[in-house]
């Protein structure tokens, strides 16, 4: 107890004088007192409100490595550099990284250097991670974006789910799960997950009040005018357009150049290296203009943005809610506004539609898992491949089979390895004797030659020669790190036990295909909603709180109701039904005579014409067909209607 209270007492001087601050921000003092006191915490706070201080200043307090979980290679880098900065030895593991960097980052764990330690989610899929991170003293598991654990939240990830069972696995005492977009189901889930006790769920204001919330009605044809007007007219500054497609942040970033202004595309089919420098231009700017998909503004510490358009309608109030977010950080007005089209609905409703697989596909992928041996190894990727199920609507199948007690996961591996070598066969056996330099010599036997890179299968390896893959595992690891060889993992395959038989297949079947066409319409409930809320009559701002559990004193005074700025309502109603046109079916009967068993199916009769890929799809380059996505502009549901066969489609 007394500890506790010295650590509680030395907080403030740390925050002080290591991080430069003078008080903490709302909330941040209760998650860190908590986490002090040996609890589990959550921590939802808004975008841009201070959550990360909450597990770095502890980091510092508590005698070994914290380890953040993330997805987001950027804001690990750039808190790396940040906390580096301030004399606090901070590391991080992620594909970005050279062999070299990341010997050196192991090294540094294992002289316990290292404070904080950043890592993907996936990185815990690496079987020679798993076996060095067990010799570490984790003191805190720190969970960013942990909405990503709950299947009722926007942005579900099975490799999320897993990480309450690894921290039991790895001994981990205490967990810190932080999120900026918990509705009251989501937080629900994370608390259950991480066994956090309801007063030690700390959730501060969501509602901002320099924000000012605007949505405006528009057409497909007027919505660029629409933009110009408002960047021409609003206050200058820092400015984010947030668009769907990206292709469309192309076509805007250069209109907007041709008008004048100093604008920028951004989204993720772009090379590392220039997303890189775009960000650092932005955050430098006191005036350009970010044309980007949902890629850009993960982990972007930039206190100043003015303004934040979104030019296509945001997927869902979760993810609305973390964009409006990076705008007005410092406290200064700020202008957030939606330019809602119809036409944007239908493509983001499309989307949803797009990942639910057939019932036949369900099938298959069911059979597969039933023939599995008692333990067993699947590749997601092969497996996404032969049902023609997408792989993330894969993965959450395998997840819905471990949710519901058939299966159990266990460890993941890697079946093959990439070897390149730095030093000959024989100088690295020179470095061994007796039965090690025999069992060396057998192992670099198995390699294949490639132009650089020589492969081996590790399951071949290991039968071949009767060791086990964790010696080979091990053999392999310290070539690496002698610096004989560079090696590279590949194949991923995830391990499962049975836990109970399959024993009624088709009811099995038809409860994961209600299950998958459940999320389908919530997601598509998750977008009304964005569009609701533009038609609504009730304070923008109320409304939103209110989503997010919150409640508002009174109106906002600062949105488009408050404001009487909402217009048009009636217009947003409209939803006709549209023909896909004889020219389209005529196509369609062609493609079908070409491709029967690609198009034995409505829904994927209807996924091709409406431009939504599956895996067959893309295999057999139908994505390239000349009539691919001919329909993107009509309700998948009409088309769905319109090339409807049979009931089991």
């Amino acid at each position: 107890m007394n500890n506790e209270h010295d650590l509680k007492s030395q907080a403030l001087g740390v925050l002080r004088e290591r991080f430069g601050l003078v008080n903490f921000r709302q909330g941040q003092k209760s998650v860190i007192h908590r986490i002090l006191e040996g609890k589990n915490v959550a921590a939802v706070f808004p975008t841009g409100g201070g959550k990360s201080l909450c597990y770095q200043l502890p980091s510092l307090l508590l005698p070994g490595t914290t380890v953040v979980i993330s997805p987001l290679i950027a804001l690990m880098k750039d808190q790396c550099d940040a906390l580096m900065g301030k004399g606090i030895m901070a590391s991080r593991l992620d594909s970005s990284q050279s062999a070299n960097e990341i010997r050196e980052t192991f090294r540094n764990l294992q002289s316990g250097k290292t404070k904080i330690l950043y890592l993907a989610p996936e990185r815990f899929f690496n079987e020679r991670f798993l076996a060095s991170i067990r010799k570490m003293n984790i003191s805190l598991f720190a969970i960013d974006e942990a909405h990503c654990i709950s299947q009722w939240g926007h942005h579900f990830r099975p490799d999320y789910l897993k990480l309450a069972a690894l921290t039991k696995h790895l001994g981990v005492n205490q967990v810190l799960a932080l999120t900026a977009t918990a509705t009251p189901t989501v937080l629900a889930d994370i608390r259950k997950a991480f066994s956090i006790k309801k007063g030690d769920a700390i959730r501060t204001k969501f509602y901002r009040p320099n924000l000012k919330l605007l949505a405006s009605t528009t057409t497909t044809e007027s919505q660029y005018q629409t933009l110009l007007s408002r960047i021409q007219t609003q206050e200058t500054g820092a400015t984010l357009v947030y668009v769907t497609l990206q292709k469309t942040a192309e076509e805007i970033a250069g209109f907007l150049r041709d008008d004048g202004f100093d604008a920028l595309a951004y989204h993720a089919g772009m090379e590392s290296e220039v997303r890189n420098e775009i960000q650092k231009e932005f955050i430098s700017s006191q005036s350009k203009i970010i044309v980007a998909t949902i890629a850009f503004g993960m982990g972007i510490d930039k206190s100043d943005i003015r303004n934040v358009y979104h030019f296509n309608a945001p997927k869902s109030l979760e993810g609305y809610a973390q964009e409006i977010g990076r705008a007005g950080r410092d406290g200064k007005k700020s202008t957030c506004e939606m330019l809602l089209a119809p036409e944007d609905r239908i493509i983001l409703e499309n989307f949803s539609y797009g990942d639910t697989p057939t019932k036949k596909s369900i099938q298959h992928f069911a059979e597969i898992v039933r023939g599995q041996a008692e333990t067993f190894h699947l590749s997601h990727h092969k497996l996404a491949n032969e049902t023609n199920i997408r792989l993330t609507v894969l993965r959450t199948l395998m997840t819905y089979l471990e949710l519901d007690g058939w299966i159990e996961a266990t460890s993941p591996r890697y079946e093959s390895y990439r070897l390149k070598p730095h030093v000959s066969s024989q100088v690295i056996l020179n470095q061994y004797e007796g039965e090690q330099r025999q069992f060396i010599a057998e192992l670099l036997s198995c390699l294949t030659k490639g132009r650089i890179w020589f492969s081996l299968n590790l399951t071949i390896a290991s039968k071949r020669l009767n060791r086990s893959r964790e010696e080979i595992i091990e053999a392999l690891n310290e070539l690496g790190e002698q610096n004989w060889v560079e090696t590279q993992v590949a194949d991923l395959t995830f391990g499962y036990r049975w836990k109970k038989r399959f024993t009624q297949l088709g009811r099995l079947v038809n409860q994961l295909h209600a299950r998958l066409l459940q999320r389908e319409a919530d997601d598509i409930e998750r977008t009304a909603m964005v569009f609701d809320l533009a038609k609504t009559n009730r304070c923008y701002a109320a409304t939103l709180s209110e989503h997010f559990g919150e409640t508002l004193d009174g109106p906002c005074g600062n949105c488009s109701i408050c404001l009487n700025q909402n217009q048009d309502g009636d217009r947003r109603e409209q939803r006709p039904q549209l023909s896909i046109g004889t020219a389209a079916k005529k196509i369609l009967e062609e493609v079908i005579r070409k491709y029967p068993d690609e198009f034995d199916s409505a829904r994927d009769r209807a996924k091709f014409l409406c431009g939504l890929s599956t895996p067959v799809m893309i295999r057999k380059r139908l994505t390239k067909h000349a009539a691919f996505g001919i329909c993107h502009r009509i309700p998948f549901h009409q088309v769905l209607q319109q090339v409807m066969t049979s009931p089991d489609s």
